[in-house]
């Protein structure tokens, strides 16, 4: 059963028959479940960063969860990642008083020597404009990228935002960098940094690499605007973690007539160390599993299985999605549909697909169910999601619900992604739309 916290956090007995827990049935089911499951996941769990004994605490939590809601199945799928921690990050503009610059460590950086790395700073405007400098074009040197980020309703600004910190430390590294610091991925102006995954190549020089929060990296652009020459004092101790235990939480509600065709719910249970995973990804956790019970209704007997799956180590390389994909290969044939939960608690706006020409029709009456809430009928050419990319490869066919993103990357990695940033009606919003399209797939 759930903790004393937990059953606090969730309202207690939701079934009106004097006990504990959830209840026995989705009919009682409270309007704020969703809201519940969010505030459960981040005050009981908080940070899950993967690999840590926090994740290990959210699939426990998961667990306990999804049993106390009458799921029929539930189990860990285990696997291990090499796991990362940071434990100090700290950067100053030595040039200019010491000004002390918010900072954070990206994830899967190397340490800087213990007492740091002071150099000049190369101001790079864009990655683009790092591509285009020649070799040993910053030696010696800390490279800063700037490149900002625009807001989006879609988000589609993350995607060419990202390369700097994707691959960042490869390229200035290639350019004789002794490091690298770049602008946020973010659209906020605060001094909230936002960290992130970063990649090495095996072949080039790994240097360590830090993110600067946006109100920060105007300072810098700033100082770099009156042509004064800037020196930057970098500290950066993380370190990494062999072998580490992560994993995916599979729950099922069992269909009546088909119980081997899934229609698969997704999100991931992990979130990155700085804030306490809100937005990315417990309101995700809490939309597919309230959607779930709501789409199977009160007797809890859909046609086919309803699966939800809470993802381990999507953060730090979706992990679990390559492991679910890996686990499940023998019966990914049987997987009617796929999708995913995982841009926050904005309302969804537009129903895309990826299926066959042949299943279109049926799609486009799903989508066109979906009016009344304000969503509209997208391409058939979506992704789906992080987690389920691997089984959209495989041909599972594919629903991406397009969540507004237009205030996402505000809170995205950082230290401020936390409760009081989700909106409750639209998160309602989100359970009931992912619940008409899990409920027409599993009683199709």
């Amino acid at each position: 059963m759930a903790g004393a916290l937990g059953l606090a956090l969730l309202g207690g007995c939701v079934s009106g028959d004097g006990g504990s827990g959830f209840g026995d049935r989705a009919s009682a089911l409270p309007p704020s479940l969703a809201y519940r499951l969010t505030q459960s996941l981040t005050t009981e769990v908080g940070p899950r960063l993967a690999g840590t004994p926090r994740e290990a605490a959210a699939r426990d939590w998961a667990v306990r969860t999804l049993k106390d809601l009458k799921f029929g199945r539930v189990a860990v799928e285990p696997f291990t990642i090499k796991g990362w921690a940071r434990e100090r990050e700290e950067a100053f503009i030595v040039s200019h008083g010491d000004q002390a610059l918010a900072v954070t460590a990206l994830g899967g950086s190397i340490s800087t020597p213990k007492a740091g790395i002071t150099a000049p700073i190369a101001f790079v405007a864009s990655y683009d404009d790092l591509l285009l400098a020649p070799p040993d074009a910053y030696a010696g040197k800390i490279v800063f990228i700037n490149d900002r980020m625009k807001a989006a309703r879609d988000g589609s600004g993350y995607g060419v935002a990202v390369r700097k910190r994707s691959r960042g430390a490869i390229e200035a590294a290639k350019r004789g960098a002794l490091a690298v610091a770049i602008r946020s991925v973010g659209t906020d102006n605060t001094r909230f940094p936002h960290t992130g995954n970063m990649n090495y190549d095996a072949a080039v020089k790994r240097i360590p690499a830090a993110a600067v929060s946006n109100a920060d990296a105007d300072q810098l652009e700033r100082l770099h605007a009156m042509g004064v020459p800037m020196r930057l004092k970098l500290v950066l101790k993380t370190r990494a973690i062999a072998d580490a235990p992560s994993g995916n939480v599979v729950a099922d509600i069992v269909g009546v007539e088909k119980p081997d065709e899934i229609v698969l719910l997704a999100a991931h249970l992990d979130s990155w160390d700085l804030g306490t995973g809100a937005v990315d990804d417990a309101t995700g956790v809490a939309i597919v599993v309230a959607a779930a019970l709501k789409a199977a209704g009160p007797e809890m007997k859909p046609k086919r299985t309803i699966r939800v799956v809470l993802y381990g180590a999507e953060e730090v390389g979706v992990h679990g999605g390559d492991a679910y994909a890996k686990a499940h290969a023998g019966e990914i044939a049987n997987h009617v549909l796929a999708t995913e939960a995982d841009f926050g608690t904005g309302r969804v706006w537009r129903f895309a697909s990826k299926a066959l020409e042949a299943d279109l029709p049926f799609f486009d009456s799903v989508a066109a169910g979906l009016r009344d809430l304000g969503v509209e009928r997208g391409d058939n050419k979506s992704g789906g999601g992080a987690d389920i990319a691997a089984l959209a490869k495989k041909g599972v066919p594919i629903v991406g619900l397009s969540q507004d993103g237009t205030t996402y990357f505000d809170y995205h990695h950082t230290a401020n992604d936390t409760l009081d940033k989700v909106d409750a009606a639209a998160l309602e919003q989100n359970v009931e739309v992912y619940a008409r399209v899990a409920r027409a797939f599993a009683n199709r």
